[in-house]
């Protein structure tokens, strides 16, 4: 609010202070010549100079705001024994930089070489050489700086929407190459990674409906749950992917860590939640990444160290949420070598990165292996740029 506050009353000026600055001083410069002229005092200046005077300097001041009635007054503010004559450049300047070619400018220049008119008079005749000068300095040269300024400026305008015309057609070239490219991802999960889950819940469909023990029909249904799972999700990812919308379910929180513990637990695995009931609130990214990092800690440990204890804790208080995963050692003779992408830990890095928080991972004094995440809950977070 002050910078706006700021900008408002230097409107007049550009909002530039420098430009205020630069104003007072262009229009302190007859007064402070006439000072000098009579030794540092007004008392031999006629009332009416000393009224031109005044009347320039006010002029001067608002000659960006009303650069054409300024041309005018600094005019007439010269008849007085050419008091403010030096000035009188700058308000043509002024005004023609600022108008251009109209007839504002060309009404400017007429006015003011009426004023000129008494000036020529005084010399009782014409005098071609100096009243050339008196013209072409006073009048001619201001102008034509004026109009050089007030095209370039036109020109640089120019430039700078072809330059932000240029910046906004590449950045929708941009959006329109990535939601291509989001959409040739999603043909492709769709057609490779949604027909493997389909096959192996329609296994596991077969599996349960042939199962010879009660066990065997648990695992088998636990298999076809878990399928449809990750079926719904990859819904989730390709309309995100499509549609550039949350790609997270609303199991993906904290409250979802409880059921995606219990799923692991069913499927055989050694794991145990500690975290308070109910689960802690936290922001919808937080959460979302709270869960992710579980799900990949144990997704990590069935695949390295298999049938192994794992130990998931969950704690948090009005500043941070700690997500800890351990994972004893695996038993020996159950080692698997199950396929792995290589991004399991640098996409839990970058998603604890995105709200800001830390991750720390790595073995255990006992040949284990730990995942701690904390997220704080304070924080705006990280931009993903």
């Amino acid at each position: 609010m002050p910078v706006e506050r700021k900008r408002s009353w230097l409107s007049w000026w550009d909002g530039s202070l420098r430009s205020l600055l630069f104003d007072l001083a262009v229009a302190g410069a007859p007064v402070a010549g006439e000072f000098y002229a009579h030794g540092g005092r007004l008392s031999d200046t006629s009332p009416l100079a000393i009224a031109a005077l005044t009347t320039g300097f006010l002029a001067l001041v608002v000659r960006r705001r009303f650069p054409f009635a300024v041309a005018l007054v600094m005019a007439v503010a010269s008849l007085p024994a050419n008091t403010v004559i030096g000035p009188v450049e700058v308000a043509l300047y002024t005004v023609a930089s600022r108008c251009g070619s109209r007839p504002a400018t060309w009404v400017a220049v007429g006015v003011h070489l009426l004023a000129l008119v008494p000036t020529v008079a005084r010399w009782g005749e014409l005098h071609l050489g100096p009243t050339t000068t008196i013209v072409v300095g006073h009048v001619v040269v201001p102008v034509l700086i004026g109009l050089w300024v007030f095209g370039r400026r036109g020109v640089l305008i120019d430039y700078q929407e072809k330059a932000e015309q240029v910046e906004r057609e590449r950045k929708l070239l941009a959006e329109r190459a990535v939601e291509a490219q989001r959409r040739e991802i999603a043909r492709e999960m769709h057609d490779v990674v949604a027909h493997r889950i389909g096959v192996v819940s329609r296994h596991a469909d077969v599996l349960a409906a042939n199962a010879t023990d009660e066990r065997s029909a648990e695992l088998a249904e636990i298999i076809r749950s878990t399928s449809a799972t990750a079926m719904s999700e990859l819904r989730e990812m390709l309309r995100a992917l499509r549609d550039d919308t949350e790609p997270e379910p609303a199991s993906a929180s904290t409250t979802g860590i409880v059921d995606l513990v219990s799923g692991a637990a069913e499927a055989g695995a050694n794991v145990r939640l500690d975290m308070p009931e109910p689960a802690p609130e936290v922001p919808p990214e937080v959460g979302r990444a709270a869960y992710r990092v579980v799900q990949e800690a144990l997704t990590n440990a069935a695949k390295h160290a298999p049938h192994a204890a794992v130990q998931v804790t969950v704690r948090s208080d009005d500043d941070e949420l700690a997500v800890t995963v351990t994972n004893r050692r695996s038993p020996r003779g159950h080692d698997v070598a199950l396929p792995t992408s290589g991004f399991g830990l640098v996409g839990m890095r970058e998603r604890v990165a995105l709200t800001g928080g830390k991750l720390q991972t790595g073995r255990t004094g006992e040949g284990g292996y730990r995942v701690h995440a904390t997220f704080p809950l304070d924080e705006e977070p990280a931009s993903p740029e």
